[in-house]
Order: structure tokens, then C-alpha cells, then sequence
């Protein structure tokens, strides 16, 4: 309720600093005189001088009387007009009084129009710590891969395959369920049924490739399960897929594929912020003919939007502010300590800015709170230290990297 008498009363607060302004310039343009008061004086002034020129004898008595007749004629017409000017002002006061409400009505309903369209009326407040906290919950708690396939309508064949080609399917499938065991069986029913469409038994014939190879499974391979999983799913990242998605990043953490997949994830459980880093990142790395990179370019600028980043797409494939290139170091072999230490400061700055306003990949925070040790700004680094603490919050490989910085810069045990 106090939200809404704070909304209340700072909207008819604006509302009436407009009216009074208005009210002001309308008032000003009423003091203003007309052009017909300003011919009373001239006329006015015209009456005095024939009295004057008659005394000196300039003009006739007949001349004189002439002429008073057309001034005088000419001053009622004006003063006439003068008169009216009162009813005039009035109907001015009039409209003003209205606009004055209608603005004020407008603004106020406006107001409060928009909000509730806009707005969450009711939801309070939620400091950084519960979000985090709430985001996580969502995680733990999201539906399973076999509820989300369960709310999707069944997979339709695709209207170009061949019933010859159906039919093999289906032999397949038969011949692959009487040899559990047979790994090229499954590899060829996981691609026949993504090629049908049917993600769902795609998904269950890689599962069983990589129970079949046990430690053997590539990586690739148990991203394809992934990805199918996900594709099943109608593109909602399950607690299954993610932990096949952990385990192949556990194997390789460079992998674009999976990394994009997880920042999906934590972007459909509330950790925009996270997941807008993870794709930064990836576009940062490129190449530019990477799979994830197109998804991601039609997505992170919402989703930079909801991180509450003012972000510009960077350059794709170059990772900007990981510290000094050849050039860099090439220059700082001519240079005296203190000019090097100057140059390192600097990279250091242009690092700790770009993280402030646009963010980073926990790489960035890791090399930044490490330089700061090396500077012996112990007190930034742990200020950062501490803030990405809170900006990584959940993503535990982030925060064993922020671990392994902080001891590093000696701010951490």
C-alpha cells in the first residue's frame, strides 16, 4: 500500500509542477497588452497633440475638428475592443483550468496504466542474495526431462520421408531392441530417429551408445545426447541434460556446444546475469562459424537487458582485455620498471572498467583480482574478489577459479 501512495503522490507532484506551468504561461500571455490597448494610447495620444497644434494656431478650428472626429472614431473603436478583452481572458482561464485537469488526470492514470502493464503489482522488493537464492530453488525444483516431453504433442513424421526409408526405421528399431548390446545398431536408430524427427527415441538410442562405450563415450557423443535431450524437451534444458551437459564440460571445459546449453539453462532458471557472461564469452572466442554463435546473437541482447547490462555486441572470435598481446610485450622491453608497472596499471584499469560496465567471463575476474595482488591493491582485490563472489554465485566452477585468484592475491584463506 505504501508503494502506491509514494507512486500516487509523486505523480500528482509532477502533474501539478506541469498545470502550475501552464498556468504561468498563461497567466503571462494574459498580462501581455493587445495591439487595440496600445491604439487607445496612441489615439489618445493623437487627441492631445490636435489640442496642442490648435492652440499655436498650426491647424484650423475646422481642420481641428476633423480630425478629432476620425481619432476619437478610432479611439472607441479600439477601447470597444478593449472591453471585449475581459470575456476573452475568462474563456482563456477557462480552457486553462481544463487542460490544467485533463494533464493531471492523464498523467496520473497514465501512470498507473503503464505500471500495471509493465509493472508487478504487489511483488515486493528482493535484495540480490534472495534472487540468487530464489533462482536456485527454481533450478532444483524445475520439472524432469520426461515431464517436459510429456506436456509437448507427440513427434510427426516429416511429410517429405519416404515410406521406404519409415520402414527400414522401423526394422531398426526391432532388430536394435532384440541386441541391446549392438553399439552400431543404436548409433544408426539415434541419427535415423533425429532425421524422423522423434528426438525422444533419439535420445534413449544415444544414452545407450554411451552405456555401451562406458568411459570410451566421446565428448561429442555425450554432447549429441545433450542435444537431443533438449530437442525432446522443445528446447527446455532438463536436470538430466544438465547433468550430461556438467559432465562433458567436466571432461572438456572449453566445449562451445556445452557452455551454451548452460548458460540456456541458467537463463530459463533465473540467472540471466550468469548466462549473459557464458555467452559474451563464447562470442568473444568465436569463430564466427561456430553453431552456438548464431542462437546466441539472437538472444543475448535480451538477455543483457534482463542482466541490466548496457551492452554492445563485441567483435566475434576476439577476446578483448585478457591482458598484453606481442606488441605489448615487444614495447615493454624497452621500457623502465616504473613504465612497465605504468603500462600494467593501465591494463589493469581498462579491465577492471570493463568488468564494472559490461561485464566478463570468470576468467577476467580471476585475472584481475590476481593483478591486483601482484600491485599489492589488496584491499580492491578483495573488494572484487568479494564482488564476484556474489556475481558467480551458484556456478561453482566460477567460484573455485575465484578461490584459486584469491588465494593467489593472499585475500582469501
Amino acid at each position: 500500500m505504501a508503494f502506491w501512495i509514494l507512486t500516487g503522490l509523486l505523480a500528482l507532484v509532477v502533474s501539478g509542477l506541469l498545470a502550475l506551468s501552464l498556468a504561468r504561461s498563461r497567466a503571462q500571455a494574459a498580462d501581455d497588452r493587445s495591439p487595440a490597448a496600445y491604439d487607445v494610447d496612441v489615439y489618445r495620444d493623437q487627441l492631445r497633440e490636435v489640442e496642442r497644434d490648435l492652440e499655436r494656431g498650426v491647424v484650423s478650428r475646422a481642420d481641428a475638428d476633423r480630425a478629432r472626429t476620425e481619432v476619437s472614431r478610432r479611439l472607441l473603436a479600439a477601447d470597444a475592443e478593449v472591453r471585449a478583452a475581459p470575456e476573452t481572458e475568462a474563456d482563456g482561464s477557462r480552457t486553462t483550468a481544463v487542460l490544467a485537469g485533463l494533464l493531471v488526470a492523464g498523467m496520473v492514470a497514465g501512470s498507473f496504466a503503464l505500471y500495471l502493464r509493465l509493472g508487478a503489482p504487489g511483488y515486493g522488493d528482493l535484495a540480490l542474495a534472495q534472487r540468487i537464492e530464489m533462482a536456485e530453488t527454481l533450478r532444483r525444483e524445475r520439472p524432469g526431462q520426461s515431464e517436459a516431453e510429456a506436456s509437448l504433442p507427440d513427434a510427426q513424421v516429416p511429410g517429405d520421408a519416404s515410406p521406404d526409408y519409415i520402414a527400414l526405421v522401423e526394422q531398426l528399431r526391432a532388430t536394435v531392441a532384440a541386441r541391446p548390446d549392438d553399439l552400431q545398431g543404436h548409433l544408426l536408430l539415434a541419427q535415423s530417429e533425429a532425421n524422423l524427427g522423434n528426438y525422444a527415441a533419439a535420445a534413449r538410442a544415444q544414452q545407450a551408445v554411451l552405456r555401451i562405450k562406458g568411459a570410451q563415450a566421446s565428448v561429442d557423443e555425450m554432447i549429441d545426447y545433450a542435444d537431443m535431450l533438449i530437442i525432446a524437451a522443445g528446447g527446455y534444458v532438463s536436470p538430466e541434460a544438465e547433468a550430461v551437459l556438467r559432465a562433458a564440460l567436466a571432461r572438456d571445459g572449453t566445449n562451445g556446444t556445452a557452455r551454451y546449453y548452460m548458460g540456456l539453462m541458467l537463463a530459463q532458471t533465473g540467472r540471466p546475469d550468469t548466462a549473459f557472461r557464458l555467452w559474451d564469452q563464447l562470442l568473444r572466442e568465436g569463430p564466427e562459424d561456430a553453431p552456438w554463435i548464431a542462437p546466441i546473437l539472437n538472444q543475448i541482447e535480451e538477455m543483457a537487458l534482463r542482466a541490466g547490462v548496457r551492452y554492445q555486441l563485441p567483435e566475434i572470435g576476439v577476446a578483448a582485455g585478457r591482458g598484453p598481446d606481442a606488441a605489448d610485450i615487444e614495447a615493454a622491453q624497452d621500457m623502465t620498471p616504473a613504465q612497465r608497472m605504468e603500462m600494467i596499471e593501465g591494463m589493469v584499469g581498462r579491465l577492471s572498467e570493463r568488468l564494472a560496465t559490461q561485464g566478463g567471463p570468470a576468467e577476467d575476474w580471476a585475472q584481475l583480482i590476481g593483478a591486483l595482488g601482484v600491485l599489492g591493491e589488496t584491499g580492491r582485490a578483495r573488494a572484487v574478489y568479494d564482488n564476484a563472489v556474489e556475481v558467480f554465485a551458484g556456478d561453482e566452477t566460477a567460484l573455485d577459479l575465484m578461490r584459486r585468484a584469491g588465494q593467489r592475491a593472499r585475500v582469501v584463506e
